[in-house]
């Protein structure tokens, strides 16, 4: 398999810059991402990068990023001898990367090769962006960037992972953790689900909605969900939350209980948080604070309508609640968020309220939660609640 080509380039974005989410490399090129490929990394992990970070986007008049493999020799051999990657770059691309992802590692009681932790270390050490898949989180521990902070992996590495590296704190009860500067995600899917983060929180909700359309993937599932549902997910029509998804995102802007989502869906609020965690590994309260949040950045992205607007029509009330919860859940606040991913034309408009059109949520696969925080919902959480079980704007 050939892939990559000359690594080329200067120096990535610096720490200030990736940490905000930088959506730029050096001048002249775009934001450069590299795949340090290892002897028998897993294809799956690296094929989700490729998806989310090295196809051409067409549709979006532009590259979203400069996609590179590196790996320490010129021929890799991937898990159980599937294939061998060759006509890649060698180490010194990692030294040119803005982020830096290091993939899925089977043999985690293999250490590393001193030459793969070396070019971690340097990549962290000029402030490039890493990002640990899976068991790739081992690879970084290793490398000793991750010593005090947060992260996740697989949860069937989990007590491994704390008796060799009790220095981190591993989370491996959610789906991802975006740590600022490192980020870690479980297993398998759960790369495409950070990744489309990344996506979210370089160019906007808008852009990774558009990139989950063309992966047929959904735009978004929270940080801090569960790795894995206890139960089968039900199939009937009588148990399935879709038609009531879909009623809800229709009327945010409208007050929206727990007992009136029960009610709509005929069942008790208990038998409704039940369904939420098995068929979404969350709450009610979560998932419709997600949606609220997620309608207004596409407002803001748009442009169009004033922040006053804005919070009404998502259904976060007030701009106090929706600066509130921006900066909670992307680490920016709307004004911010505008000059960031809204239109040019609009990145000038003062912070005032201004009457726009009444704009309707796409279906539920066309959502996306926009977060870029250095912080992790955990299962369950309330994010925005003002009592327990309400699910309005305070």
């Amino acid at each position: 398999m050939q892939g990559g080509g000359d690594p080329g380039g200067s120096d990535g974005a610096r720490a200030g810059d990736v940490a905000a989410g930088a959506t730029d490399g050096v001048p002249g090129r775009p934001h450069r991402v590299v795949v340090l490929v290892d002897e028998n990394s897993n294809p799956f992990e690296l094929g989700c990068a490729t998806e989310v970070f090295g196809l051409h986007r067409p549709e979006l008049g532009r590259d979203l990023y400069d996609f590179r493999l590196c790996a320490a020799g010129p021929r890799t051999r991937m898990r159980d001898g599937f294939f061998t990657l060759t006509g890649v770059g060698d180490l010194s691309a990692a030294d040119t990367a803005d982020t830096l992802i290091v993939p899925n590692r089977p043999d985690v009681d293999v250490p590393r090769r001193p030459a793969v932790l070396d070019a971690v270390r340097r990549a962290h050490a000029r402030g490039a962006r890493l990002v640990g898949l899976c068991s790739g989180a081992f690879t970084l521990a290793e490398a000793g960037v991750l010593e005090g902070r947060r992260a996740t992996a697989h949860w069937q590495w989990a007590d491994d992972f704390r008796a060799r590296f009790p220095g981190v704190h591993l989370e491996p009860d959610v789906l991802f953790v975006d740590d600022g500067d490192i980020l870690t995600s479980a297993g398998s899917a759960a790369a495409l689900d950070l990744g489309l983060h990344l996506v979210r929180r370089d160019h906007g909700a808008e852009v990774a909605n558009a990139v989950s359309r063309r992966l047929v993937f959904a735009a978004h599932r929270d940080g801090g969900q569960r790795q894995f549902v206890e139960r089968p997910v039900p199939q009937t029509r009588d148990t399935s939350l879709a038609p009531l998804l879909e009623w809800a995102q229709e009327r945010l802007d409208t007050p929206l209980t727990v007992a009136r989502l029960a009610a709509r869906a005929a069942v008790s609020p208990a038998t409704l948080h039940r369904r939420f965690r098995t068929q979404l590994g969350t709450t009610p309260l979560a998932w419709l604070t997600g949606e609220r949040l997620a309608l207004a950045c596409r407002l803001i992205e748009r442009g169009g309508t004033g922040f006053e607007a804005v919070a009404r029509l998502s259904g976060l009330g007030t701009p106090a609640n929706l600066r509130l919860q921006m900066q909670r859940h992307t680490g920016l606040t709307p004004a911010a968020y505008r000059a960031r991913f809204g239109p040019a034309d609009a990145r000038a408009a003062p912070i005032r309220g201004r009457a726009g059109a009444r704009t309707r949520p796409r279906g539920a696969q066309g959502h996306a939660r926009a977060r870029g925080d250095a912080t992790t919902q955990r299962r369950g959480g309330q994010a925005g609640a003002s009592e327990p079980g309400a699910v309005t704007a305070p």
